[in-house]
């Protein structure tokens, strides 16, 4: 059984509005997977997963409107809504990136501050008359050189740069361009699953393949050495205490989001995991908490190891934010799906020099950005 929730950066907005990415996570309870179902899903695992025969299909696809957030051009300052159904509840409190929140667990709370110094949003701005909206996302810098993990349905912009589309790296408290970058990988299989999100009024999905990475290429510290968290490569399992960082957006108003966008950093524990195959942990249920709302795409999940272990990519994003369901690709999984899709490891990609990294993907650029203006025409 499956089901489409919006993703926690994608919210569809009217024409001159600024997206806030956001995919929503998978809802209802479990049901038996069934051996003959042909379509993507998620299966819930349980704690351990060992015993793939107590796998569950939790009815896996989320759409997609919780991640991205409408932001008007500059001479309108509407407030956004995410859906149009969607009223917007008053502003919840969300966590400031200062000072700095607190668990009472040293390990954790070094690891929310490593997480929070390698966050940062993303705001691509598009031509005006166009199909397209312009969007607010988040990324999470996960090497020194100054690589960006995001989301594919965010990196797909820069895919867009030849017809008028400009994304800068954003960072701070508020947020302001730091960083221009250029893609490195974006994985054709999303492309190929979803050409048509940027047009449409609630994407859906289900996190699977919806990773990319990103190369800084102008903005970079003097030292050449940018502030990060490495990728996990193992994932967490149920009950372990997580740092979740954001710049979710979906409460502001288009004005604010270019102006006083703020870092959103909470606590919280994995909730549940699923699988797109049968034993592997590739998704983290992560509850209700005030980063489950649009922007919060491509936002990070980190554990007291010091370690990224999750990317988030969908949310709900209805009610208020402490009872809806935000959900996470693994570090793993992307390591995984990384590897089987370019018959290479991300460790490989990370020891070249991203010059050489963005050239490489050049070529591949021409044919997803196809795939993609083919819906837009």
């Amino acid at each position: 059984m499956q089901r489409l929730t919006p993703y926690a950066g994608i919210i569809a907005a009217v024409m001159v509005a600024l997206a806030v990415l956001a995919f929503r996570s998978p809802t209802g309870s479990p049901v038996p997977l069934v051996a003959t179902t042909t379509a993507p899903s998620l299966t819930v695992l349980p704690t351990s997963v060992a015993t793939s025969s107590a796998i569950q299909d939790a009815a896996a696809h989320q759409a997609i409107a919780a991640t991205t957030h409408p932001v008007a051009p500059t001479a309108h300052k509407k407030a956004v809504s995410a859906v149009a159904s969607v009223s917007a509840p008053t502003p919840e409190p969300v966590a400031s990136a200062t000072p700095l929140p607190q668990s009472g667990n040293g390990s954790l709370d070094a690891a929310a501050s490593t997480l929070r110094n390698a966050l940062v949003n993303i705001l691509c701005s598009v031509p005006a008359g166009s199909r397209l909206h312009a969007i607010s996302g988040s990324g999470i810098i996960i090497d020194l050189k100054g690589i960006i993990l995001t989301n594919a349905h965010i990196a797909q912009y820069f895919l867009l740069a030849d017809k008028g589309v400009s994304c800068a790296i954003r960072t701070g408290s508020p947020a302001v361009d730091t960083y221009k970058a250029a893609l490195i990988y974006l994985s054709p299989l999303w492309v190929n699953a979803n050409p048509t999100v940027l047009t449409e009024a609630l994407p859906s999905g289900t996190g699977e393949y919806d990773f990319a990475l990103l190369a800084v290429t102008s903005g970079g510290p003097a030292n050449a050495s940018f502030p990060f968290i490495p990728l996990a490569a193992t994932p967490p399992t149920t009950a372990i205490p997580v740092v979740i960082a954001s710049y979710g957006a979906q409460f502001l108003q288009s004005e604010q989001v270019r102006t006083n966008l703020s870092p959103t950093i909470v606590f919280g524990s994995v909730k549940d995991i699923f699988t797109f195959g049968t034993n592997s942990i590739d998704v983290l249920d992560l509850g209700g908490s005030a980063a489950a709302q649009e922007g919060s795409s491509g936002g990070g999940v980190a554990a007291a190891s010091g370690e990224l272990v999750g990317t988030i990519t969908t949310s709900t994003v209805t009610g208020s934010t402490d009872t809806r369901s935000l959900s996470a690709i693994t570090a793993s999984y992307i390591r995984a799906e990384f590897a089987r899709e370019t018959a290479s490891t991300l460790t490989s990609l990370f020891a070249q020099p991203t010059a050489a990294s963005i050239a490489d993907f050049a070529h591949e650029i021409p044919l997803l950005e196809s795939i993609i203006t083919a819906n837009l025409r």
